[in-house]
């Protein structure tokens, strides 16, 4: 199953776990493959280099080639029309739509907020893993 992962959740799998580090857990089992578009990556890069100076013990640069490496690329069309109230989250629609993927993996209520978008859905960690990775969740745990 091919998904798009937003950076908000890519960043708190890499620096906190939980439930978005199960996530790329499953990317490293090859249960879920990661989509990526360059502008999408260009971000990650951006994020995770700014917040790898507050949390040294973390080696981004290990997490940035496991992606480039083994993450689907593909070179997204801009929309033809802004879908997100925040017009930088379009992106990873973009992606989405290019790749075929049916869901966007995200905290962003921009994002949220337009599920069914041309049939993507968007949904939190929590609700991923427990629709396509059959993992219960305790409601303590969600988000």
């Amino acid at each position: 199953m091919q998904v798009v992962v937003d950076t908000n959740v890519l960043i708190s799998a890499v620096f906190f776990g939980g439930k978005p580090g199960h996530i790329l857990e499953a990317w490293q089992q090859k249960k879920i493959e990661l989509v990526i578009s360059t502008d999408m990556l260009a971000e990650y890069v951006d994020v995770l280099h700014r917040l790898s100076a507050k949390y040294p013990k973390v080696d981004v640069s290990q997490i940035i080639t496991l992606i480039t490496s083994f993450g689907l690329i593909v070179e997204a069309r801009d929309l033809n029309e802004q879908i997100c109230e925040d017009p930088d989250d379009d992106k990873f629609i973009a992606a989405a739509l290019e790749s075929s993927s049916s869901v966007i993996i995200t905290g962003d209520m921009h994002l949220l907020d337009v599920s069914g978008y041309a049939g993507i859905e968007m949904i939190e960690p929590s609700v991923f893993i427990e629709k396509y990775l059959g993992e219960q969740t305790n409601s303590a745990e969600l988000r």
